[in-house]
């Protein structure tokens, strides 16, 4: 739960460390997967109802020192209208994004239950993958998932980079264009 609300807990290391324990017979599949699946839905919620409650409120308070203005806010719900319910599915798979999805379906006043939907879909495939992860390592699950780990942050990091290059090329075009 802490770890989806967005504390640095390593979500993946203790999912996949619990497919490994289910594989040797020291914990229960059914009770594991619940517990897990009850953890990431807590942290999400926790998450959404936290945007839902002071997200706009933090932003339009303290938005101009980070130059957020209300343009910004309104592109930013109309790109999570258009698409940004996938990220609360498929968000959960890339590091330091599945802790912000939720926060932002909240400030976009998404409504509860397609935030439910989308939310715990994505709840249940992580659950599921890193559990079952796990359990098909058995043994071998810390180096795969370190080099697995390894590789998402550097596929994140060139993703973020990438970003910020089309942002300025963007902006530098629209530039020159006045």
């Amino acid at each position: 739960m802490l770890g989806i609300a967005g504390l640095p807990v390593p979500d993946e290391t203790l999912l996949t460390l619990t497919g490994a324990l289910v594989a040797r017979g020291q914990l229960k599949l059914p009770f594991a997967f619940a517990a897990a699946l009850c953890g990431s839905a807590s942290g999400i919620t926790v998450s959404y109802l936290l945007g839902r409650t002071f997200g706009l409120k933090l932003i339009h308070r303290y938005g101009k020192y980070l130059r957020i203005r209300e343009d910004h806010l309104e592109k930013a719900h109309a790109f999570f209208d258009r698409a940004g319910h996938w990220g609360l599915t498929f968000g959960y798979f890339v590091p330091g994004i599945r802790h912000f999805t939720a926060y932002a379906a909240g400030m976009s006043n998404l409504d509860a239950p397609h935030f439910a939907v989308f939310a715990y879909a994505g709840a249940i495939l992580w659950v599921s993958t890193f559990l079952s992860l796990g359990y098909f390592l058995g043994d071998r699950w810390e180096t795969v998932e370190r080099n697995i780990h390894h590789y998402l942050v550097i596929a994140t990091v060139a993703a973020a980079i990438g970003l910020i290059v089309w942002l300025v090329w963007r902006k530098r075009r629209s530039r020159a264009r006045k």
